[in-house]
Formats: C-alpha cells, structure tokens, sequence
C-alpha cells in the first residue's frame, strides 16, 4: 500500500483540475434530447478578502448537486459570475486612492482563483461579470423599455445627504445618524430621483408566492410581510382651526370610538404647516431633525424607545366628534398607509406613548366575562377580541360583529373610504456614485428629459482616471466629457444623467444572461432561456430573501411581459443554506473567528474542506468550525484512498460466503439510500451513509475477499464520493484502471435483489458487540480479561420487539401500545417489564433495533464475535440465556444488545 502520509492531495487536486479545464467537460450547451438541470449559487461581491467559509459552504453544496445530477444523465448548466459594481469598490477609490475598477478586476481573479482551488465544476465559458458594458448594456436597454412602459419614472424623493461631503449617501454609509466618513450629522432631503414601478406587480408578486412550493416557508412569509397587502379603510380626520384633514389607513375601524390622539410621521409634509408660526415650532423642527436620522427599521422596532413631540394642533375623531392632539412621532413612516396614524387603547406600541406622555386614554372593547371593565384597571394595552363598549349604537356587539359594520358607517358617512394598502413602495434605483450602470438618460433644457437612443447603448462608464474620487459629491459629476453631451433630439447643447443604478439591477436578471451570455443583439437569446429557464435549483443566504429575490421575481415578470422570455417565476427551488459559526458566533473579522480557506485546503486538500462543510451539518441549518471535524474529514479520505491501494488477500472459493453476501448487501442498500438522502439535500445523512460502507469494506479487506464482489463494491463507492470528493475520486478511478473521467459517468443503480437487510443487521450486530465489549473494558479498567459472558435476550423479547415495531408506526400512545402487546399471550407473564421497555423506546426509539433478526442468528453472530475475541484477547467466552443465567445483568439483554460480563 502506498505510503498514506506521503500522498499530496493538493498535488492530486491540482493534477484532475487541470484534466478538467484542458478536456472542457463541464461545458454545457443546448441538447433537446437531454433533460436539463439549471443550478446556481448566488453570485458573489468580489472582496478584497477573497472567499470565505460562508462561501465555500454555499459552492460545495451547489457543485456537490450539480455533479450528482450530471451523473443522472441531466443537461447541467452550472455558471459562476461576480457581482462587481457596488459601494465597497468606490469607499476603496475614496479612501485608498485607488482604480475602482483596478481594485474589482483584482478581487474578482483572487476569488476565481480560490473556486478553481475547490475544484468546483462551473462552466466558465459562461462566466459573467456585471461592471463590464457588454453586461451593464443591457441593463441600460431594459431599464429604457421599463420607461416606454411607464414603469420607470423620475419623482421627488428624500435622500440621506451629508451637507459637510455634500453627497447623497447610502443607507450603508448611514452609521448611527452620522456620515461614515466625515461623521457629521445626516439630513434628509428632497431629491429628484429614478424608480422602477415594482408596485404595479404587488399583486401578481404576492399571489405567485402559492405557486412556490419548494421555497423555504419563512422567506415566503417574509416576502409577504414585506409587501404587506392589507384591506382596510381611510377614516379621515379634520384638523381643528384648519380646512384639512388627515387621512389614516387602519385595518380597525371597530377602535375608533377609542382614539385619543393622532400621530404624524417626522417626515410628513402637514408637520411644518401645522406649526409654522407657533410656539412649538422650533421644538418640533429639532425632532424631526433627529428623528430622520434613525433608520426606518429602527423606527419600527418594538424593542426600540418610541419618541415624540406634540404639534400643539388638534384634530377631530369623526366617530366621537371629540378633540383629540396630533403629536409627531418617530414610530410613525411614510413607507405605509398614508403617514398618519391614529392611536388608542388596543394597540401594544400606542398604549406605551401615551403613558408615557400622559395622554388619554379610552377603552371599547371589554373581554365577555368583565362587564365592570376600565382603562385604569390596565398596565398595558388590552389586544383580545371582546364586547364594544363606548361606542354608540355599537354597543354590546363582538368587536369581530361591529368591524364590518363601523366600517360601512364611516364610509356611508363621508368619514373614511375602503382600501388595499400595501408596504411595498416602489424601487428607488438611484445612487449618487461612480461604480454602478449609468442611467440612460439626457437633460435637455428645450426637449427635457431624453431617453439615450438603443444604438448608442451603452453609455460607457469614462475611466476612472477622468473622475475625481474625493468623497464629495458624485464623482461623475466631476467629468466633463461624460457630463456634457449634445441632445438626441435638438442636437442642443445638454448634460448627462450622473446617478448610477441600484446594484440589485445588475443581480435582478443575471441568471437570464448565463443562458447565452455572449449574445450580442439582445440580453440574451429567447431560445436558449426557453432551455434553460427556470432555475431549477437556486442556492443562497436567508439575508437576501427579501430584496434580492422579489426584485428577480419582478423582473421575470416584465421580461415575460416583455415577450422576451414565457415564465413567470425565476427559481423553481431555493435553498438557504446555515451560517458558518466559529465559537457559537458568526465568523467576522472583528471577532477575530475567521478561518482562511486556503489554510484549510493547503494542509489538507480541497475534498477535505469540501467534506468537512457538507457533512457537518443539513445544508440550511448553521455549521459550528470544528478542527476536530477537519481532521476526521481528512481521516476518512484517508481511509477511502487506502481501499484502493491497500493489499487484498483473494478467496478461491466461488460460492459467495456470508461475509461476501453482506457487502454486496451494504453496496446496494448504501447506493439507495444515499441516493435518495441527495435528492432530498440531506447531504450530511448522505456523506454519513456513505461512511458506513467505508467501514464495512475496510473490515471486509481485513480478510480474506471476494475479487467480484470487493471490486464492485470499490467502484461503487468511488462512485457515490464523486460528487462530494471529486478529485480523490478521480484518482481512485484511475487506480482501479477504469477508463474516462468519474465526472463523467453514470450515477449507480442499486439492485433491490442484492439487498439483505437481515445479512446487514448480522454485520453490524457483529461491529456493535465488539465496539460494546471494548467500552465495557474501558469503563471497568480491566485490560487482560479471563473471561467474557455474552447473555442472549430471552425469547419473549424479540416477539415483543416485532410487535412494538409495528405498533409505533400506528400510535405513540403509551396505554395503547402496552395494550397491544400483553394481548399477546407469552408476554402476559412479563407485564412490569413490558411497560418500563415501552416507556423506554418511547423516550428513546433508536433503543430498537432497525432491523430485528431471529434469535438463532444472533447467536450465530455471538459465535462469530466469540471466535474474535478469544483469538484478539486470549480470553474464554461463554455465550449464555438470560433465562437460564444467574447473572443480575443478565435482565438488560434485548434483541440486538446482548449483556456483557467481563470477569
């Protein structure tokens, strides 16, 4: 056998990475006559610290699924690109002095450079990056057929601006109300600014979250929550003194009669007018100063500390005709309904402000069982459903019964009038910087705003030399040959639009891109994403399922509306894998938790990376680093490595022995079972099936072998760790001299004829007496045993065993599953112990054995583990019944776990 401590695994990666590339076999094109297989992982931001275990995670999974489904026999297209304009490339220019672009193009081949390490099986002639024009063109061209179709539009629209930077700055560069780079307190102000019509598709974007049957449930309930569909009214409120009236959106009219007060939102545009002039003036100007500074999330936050201030101004509860203050509050947003919110008792939030500014308070729903109910018996707010009290005519109806019907009234009344609201607000795509697509768009003093003619796309980004990278203002400003232009229409002199795309443009179609990615005349070919399209299988981090993927989603559908591609949805399939967790804590550099993947692939090859991260945890749960899990990783490769090199001593024997029988058996039950674990992702349980015959192939090498039945078994493990340890497994291939790439071949088939399931149980009956005989030796100290007695589980236990099987696939109940077996009559005699084992498999099922043979081949096993440890411990052993022993012992033994008495 080859020298285990000499093999260079990096060595062997290097050597079948480059077999790969030079023979192109994963290269992928149209085939009408395959069935394809369209996988992605989420495409990366190309940072300056290359890749990291968040990463690698995300690509073992993907390239993990996409060699499995290539070896059964799919069309995969698997294609890897960059994410490359953004915010972090131009804080780099400001701060460092450096080339945006430089610093990207150098980040993007540090990252390629790390994935090939992986060996991961990406077809990069598909490969794809969003900062340059033959990508960014098109994001220009389907950006000016949004406008045609008015879903692209410039309005108004308040922006953080530093006024010390004197530039817009995005809500990352926000940090606690100050600007990231000079600190100065951040304004908010009324910009004119590009968006793309996003609400146009609410209702189609909530309605075909249905049809996504195999997207997580949290990021569907996600999604809905962040368009936030609601039906309710607008009940109007007249301010005193003034001829004006408020309208706020709520879902519960049935609380009118209880709102004593009403809250404006900082950056409503009725809060100066109702205080200009006034004593409160200053007072109100200065909070909503600060209160614009909080981010929208920290607002709504109900853990966070609710402020406000009140205007001095009244309003008039049109259900109660009373006075009631408007205060001004940072809880209240612009984002929903209409600014305004009306405010009483049964609201959680509500109740808080108001006894903290001691306001008012009113009470109109009561629970049925307190007729004597009041607001002073309350230390918060009372939410449940109950009797309306206080409330006119309403009085004495649910509060479920009386909703409907104040509605109707309101509404009949001229007071209020029904609405759908939704939290979904449109896309603001501008951004005040270099790095991202040009927008398309030409001022003209005479013609005014003028859409780049399609045959002058792209409109080029200048060089990053001609732009000046101060941390002032908009860089492209500072550019004159970009900024001054001659208008397409009056050929008068005009200047360039300098706002840059959203970035989540560039990722919203990208996928599209990789199915023709060098298609010239249109984003892409309609044919090829005829193909390929939907994505069969999308991978990628919970924290993108909201922006990211309702913004792919819409821009599917005005692509299909477009009539440039014929689906609706762009991912059949998404899968959110788990973080990587280093000492209970997120992997960060602050932390100081980071571990380099290259350090890991150095020392022990990409497989063992590639295995540790696969087989540690299911794909969408959070993975704790261990170095001990590394190392075990890196033993089992070892292990599998040494199957193939290690010296076989060859049976003359042509009958298949029982020992042959088993391994055929644990070959094909291994190829079925984790076939199925990978179709369902539950590659941990794969990689866990997958060691057990490891183990039972070495044990079987021990000895003497069958030729056929190693060697079929060998190639059948070579094959089920292709997908998971790809470039040992080429090697492996090779040793045993089988021709072609591994890569390249059929996934195996099990044959159900071969399966002995009770062989297999023997086996590890075998494995698990002799691993319990070794723990019995640790924990009494002894190390030259003199004897051992192995007691065998009476009789009336494997029938009780047969029966419990079959009941707990009907009942968990404990009563009943007792019953069902003392109806048996040879356990009647046994009842007290029949009901502590029942309790004890319930607490505990794995107490049972998967799969039970009969008591004479368990003691034909004993015999066989009796045989090996008197030959290994030099020991007598006595195999003995737990009838007839007198052994206190003796009473544990059940089927499959026999009691050990080591003297």
């Amino acid at each position: 056998m080859e020298d285990e401590a000499r093999i260079d695994y990096n060595k062997i990666a290097q050597k079948w990475q480059k077999k790969w590339a030079d023979s192109g076999i994963f290269k992928v094109k149209e085939d009408a006559k395959k069935k394809k297989f369209f996988l992605l992982e989420m495409f990366p931001y190309p940072s300056g610290s290359g890749l990291h275990m968040g990463h690698v995670r995300n690509y073992a999974i993907g390239d993990c699924y996409a060699r499995y489904k290539r070896m059964r026999g799919f069309n995969v297209l698997y294609p890897m690109g960059y994410d490359a304009f953004g915010l972090p490339a131009e804080n780099a220019a400001i701060k460092n002095k450096v080339n945006p672009k430089k610093w990207t193009e150098e980040n993007m081949a540090l990252m390629k450079s790390q994935q090939k390490l992986l060996g991961l099986s990406y077809d990069w002639d598909r490969e794809l990056a969003t900062c340059y024009p033959e990508y960014y063109k098109w994001n220009q061209w389907i950006f000016l057929k949004m406008l045609e179709k008015g879903l692209a539009y410039k309005k108004k629209a308040a922006a953080n601006w530093c006024p010390s930077c004197k530039t817009v700055l995005a809500n990352e560069q926000v940090h606690e109300g100050t600007c990231w780079r000079c600190h100065s307190p951040v304004e908010q102000k009324e910009l004119e600014q590009w968006f793309l019509k996003i609400t146009a598709y609410a209702d189609q974007l909530l309605n075909d979250l249905d049809k996504l049957g195999n997207w997580p449930e949290r990021v569907k309930v996600m999604q809905k929550n962040w368009i936030g569909k609601s039906e309710g009214v607008e009940i109007f409120f007249p301010v005193d003194g003034m001829k004006k009236a408020m309208p706020t959106f709520t879902t519960r009219p049935d609380t009118i009669f209880s709102v004593t007060f009403v809250v404006l939102a900082p950056e409503h545009s009725l809060v100066s007018e109702l205080t200009k002039g006034t004593k409160h003036e200053k007072e109100v100007a200065e909070f909503v100063k600060s209160a614009i500074r909080e981010s929208t999330i920290d607002r709504l936050n109900e853990e966070k500390e609710k402020k406000g201030v009140f205007t001095g101004r009244y309003a008039i509860n049109p259900a109660s005709k009373e006075k009631i203050p408007i205060w001004v509050a940072n809880f209240a947003v612009m984002e929903y309904g209409t600014g305004a919110v009306m405010c009483d008792a049964h609201d959680k939030r509500d109740f808080k402000f108001a006894k903290k500014y001691g306001i008012p308070l009113k009470i109109v729903i009561r629970p049925a069982d307190k007729p004597d109910f009041s607001v002073e018996q309350l230390s918060e707010a009372y939410t449940e459903a109950g009797i309306m009290i206080n409330s006119d005519q309403f009085n004495g109806q649910t509060n479920a019964e009386a909703l409907p019907k104040i509605a109707e009234w309101l509404v009949k009344n001229k007071n209020a009038k029904k609405v759908t609201n939704y939290k979904l607000r449109d896309w603001l795509i501008s951004r005040q910087r270099y790095w991202g697509t040009p927008i398309p768009i030409i001022y003209c003093k005479k013609c005014g705003i003028v859409p780049v003619p399609e045959k002058e796309l792209p409109v080029m980004l200048p060089e990053p030399e001609k732009a000046k990278f101060t941390g002032e203002g908009n860089p492209l400003n500072s550019c004159g040959e970009f900024v001054n232009v001659k208008c397409p229409k009056c050929k008068a002199n005009a200047r360039r639009e300098t706002d840059t795309m959203d970035t989540f443009v560039d990722s919203s179609w990208y996928f599209l891109r990789y199915c023709s990615n060098k298609e010239q005349k249109m984003p892409f070919d309609k044919k090829a994403a005829e193909y390929w399209m939907p994505v069969d299988q999308y991978i990628g981090g919970i924290e993108h399922a909201v922006m990211h993927l309702l913004y792919a989603r819409f821009f599917t559908k005005v692509l299909r509306d477009f009539k440039l591609v014929d689906v609706a949805e762009p991912f059949s399939n998404l899968l959110c894998q788990g973080m990587v967790l280093k000492d209970g804590a997120v992997m960060s550099k602050s932390r100081g938790n980071v571990v380099d993947p290259r350090e890991i692939i150095s020392k022990y090859g990409p497989d063992t990376a590639r295995m540790f991260i696969l087989f540690m945890a299911m794909p969408e749960k959070e993975l704790e680093w261990s170095d001990k899990g590394v190392e075990g990783s890196f033993r089992l490769l070892r292990k599998i490595y040494s199957l193939a090199t290690k010296k076989l001593s060859y049976g003359s024997g042509k009958e298949l022995t029982s020992k042959d029988k088993q391994v055929l058996s644990k070959t094909h039950s291994t190829i079925k079972k984790t076939t199925e674990l990978v179709e369902e992702f539950r590659l941990n349980a794969a990689i866990g099936a997958v060691i057990e015959m490891v183990n039972v192939l070495s044990k079987y090498g021990d000895g003497q072998v069958n030729k056929q039945v190693y060697s079929e078994a060998l190639k059948n493990l070579t094959l089920l760790i292709s997908p998971f340890a790809p470039h040992i497994a080429e090697e492996l291939w090779e040793i045993q001299g089988r021709k072609g790439f591994i890569s390249l071949q059929s996934w195996p088939e099990y044959e159900e004829e071969k399966i002995d399931k009770e062989a297999e149980a023997m086996e590890q009956l075998f494995h698990t007496t002799l691993s319990d005989f070794e723990t019995v030796l640790q924990l009494a100290r002894i190390e030259k045993p003199k004897e051992v007695v192995l007691v065998v589980a009476p009789s009336w236990k494997y029938e009780l065993v047969r029966i419990l099987k079959e009941e707990l696939t009907k009942t968990r109940d404990q009563r009943a599953l007792i019953s069902a077996c003392l109806a048996e009559k040879d356990l009647k005699p046994h009842g007290e112990e029949v009901a502590k084992i029942v309790q004890a498999v319930l607490k505990d099922p794995a107490k049972l054995p998967e799969t039970v043979i009969d008591r004479e081949k368990e003691l034909e096993t004993y015999n066989s583990a009796k045989d090996e440890i008197e030959k290994d411990y030099k020991a007598k052993v006595v195999i003995s019944d737990a009838d007839t022993s007198k052994e206190q012992k003796a009473r544990q033994a059940m089927p499959g776990k026999p009691a050990i008495i080591v003297k």
